[in-house]
């Protein structure tokens, strides 16, 4: 099954964020199809690189790249709601006039219409998170 994910949660927040890791590698382990993963409202906070955890806590953000790497996943941070918290790839990050990006490896910023696209092609858009 072809299946399109949206995280809405950040990874500290909420349990959103983990049940979509879970689910996702889960999916992929069972064969299933991850058309995309698209991170949405504070989902977006999954995909800066400044993450810095406990050594003792899980990294969520390293976990998400981790898995894009292995599996090819597309990880898509919605650019409105990502540069509402500070998040920036390198073309925005210029584009605004800031010196530095954050974005972690293996995330890509875009519109929803990527979003779209997911619920379109998708055979199921499974969401987490409110």
């Amino acid at each position: 099954m072809k299946l399109g994910i949206l995280v809405n949660e950040g990874p500290y927040t909420h349990q959103a964020s983990d049940s979509a890791y879970h689910f996702t590698k889960a999916a992929l382990e069972k064969g299933h199809e991850i058309f995309r993963v698209f991170f949405y409202n504070d989902g977006v906070n999954n995909g800066t690189r400044l993450t810095v955890p406990p050594q003792d806590d899980r990294n969520l953000q390293k976990a998400w790249s981790e898995l894009a790497d292995k599996h090819k996943l597309d990880l898509v941070v919605c650019i409105a709601a990502a540069q509402r918290r500070g998040i920036l790839d390198q073309d925005e990050a210029k584009r605004h006039g800031k010196n530095v990006d954050n974005i972690a490896p293996g995330f890509r910023i875009s519109g929803l219409g990527q979003l779209v696209e997911t619920a379109m092609i998708a055979e199921r858009l499974v969401v987490f998170g409110d």
